[in-house]
């Protein structure tokens, strides 16, 4: 192993959840009937909709309130919100797009090793916690980045993070690791 052969890491933001309000009431029943790519969950109280381009689903409650999952950039997030409130204006309702925000990002990366579970536990105690009768993984937080890892035994790695300028700055920085 040479200290010169750095090797860059595969980091790949897979889901970004962003949350928006559009400040009218919205009858989902009409939404189900006349809108397209619509499941209506009338148990539960709220409407799927799916979006082709961004790939995006919307679970939509008749209080206004709308979450937005499966983008894969906080760019991608908004352009499908808007697009979102959008094809509801064309169905009729007063929507306004306001108090947009993203809640949670998901990025994966692959390590280019195997890490021992036990030891890193062992070795990051404060932080670090491995329970391998409930989850093959072991849960390392951050509490200043508000980050969560899941480190698998491996090398790969799930990162999970409360605001996306954190979490993207927690992944973006993260040490190059020599083979």
């Amino acid at each position: 192993m040479d200290a010169d052969s750095d090797v860059a890491l595969d980091i790949l933001i897979t889901n970004v959840v962003c949350v928006f309000r559009t400040r009218c009431h919205l009858n989902l029943r009409k939404i189900a009937l006349e809108g397209a790519n619509v499941i209506y969950k009338h148990n539960v109280g709220k409407v799927l909709m799916k979006l082709r381009k961004p790939r995006i689903t919307a679970t939509i409650w008749s209080s206004g309130k709308i979450i937005c999952t499966g983008a894969t950039s906080e760019d991608e997030a908004k352009f499908g919100a808007r697009r979102l409130a959008r094809c509801l204006q064309k169905l009729g309702f007063q929507v306004k797009f306001t108090e947009f925000k993203v809640v949670n990002v998901l990025a994966v990366c692959t390590m280019p090793f195997e890490i021992r579970l036990p030891e890193f536990t062992k070795n990051n105690r404060p932080h670090a916690s491995y329970e391998p009768e409930l989850h093959p993984a072991a849960c390392y937080r951050i509490k200043s980045l508000r980050a969560t890892l899941q480190i698998f035994s491996t090398g790969s790695i799930t990162v999970t993070g409360r605001e996306k300028a954190k979490t993207c700055k927690l992944i973006w920085q993260m040490p190059k690791v020599r083979t």
